[in-house]
């Protein structure tokens, strides 16, 4: 089998994966911790954000893949001042240059009640590619918001290569 096939297989492999059965509330906010955990393994420095923020919302996995057209999602848990308030989905989509797929976890922190009110209406939209920084050690560190909003990634699996523009958008149901 060439490799062209392979990643079509793959591509579809995570679009069923993506529309398969929601997980339940109490499993998702599990997953959301324990991704909050990994973040602040790689990188101790976001402890303060998580302690700082007026919000975040945490999606332990998106699953991404593209060959020259792409596409992601992934489902999280929405948290204000700590406690869990919702449920967000996210997906994206993407053209140009690419090739693989991989998995990644997303925590997207939000400064104040305006930029978490924000998201809750739908109105956050951005190029991922543009905008989120790789949970490294020191990135907390030298990390700031823009417009309210920071955003970390950190990679779970999977390799993709790409040079591509896109975006990524967000919707919000209260638990």
């Amino acid at each position: 089998m060439s490799s062209i096939p392979k990643i079509l297989l793959l591509l579809c492999v995570l679009c069923l994966a993506a529309c398969a059965a929601t997980p339940s509330d109490d499993r998702l906010i599990r997953e959301s911790w324990a991704a909050l955990d990994r973040f602040v393994d790689r990188d101790p420095g976001l402890q303060d954000w998580i302690d700082h923020a007026h919000g975040y919302v945490v999606f332990p996995e998106i699953a991404k893949g593209g060959f020259w057209v792409g596409g992601g999602f992934g489902r999280g848990i929405v948290f204000e001042r700590g406690e869990p308030i919702g449920r967000a989905t996210t997906s994206q989509a993407t053209i140009g240059a690419q090739i693989g797929a991989q998995s990644y976890s997303q925590v997207i922190f939000f400064r104040d009640d305006a930029a978490l009110r924000t998201f809750q209406r739908g109105n956050l939209e951005f190029s991922a590619q543009a905008t989120a920084v790789a949970a490294t050690a020191g990135a907390a560190a030298t990390t700031s918001y823009e417009r309210g909003v920071a955003v970390f990634n950190m990679t779970r699996g999977g390799l993709m290569a790409e040079a591509s523009v896109g975006g990524q958008r967000f919707s919000f149901e209260r638990l």
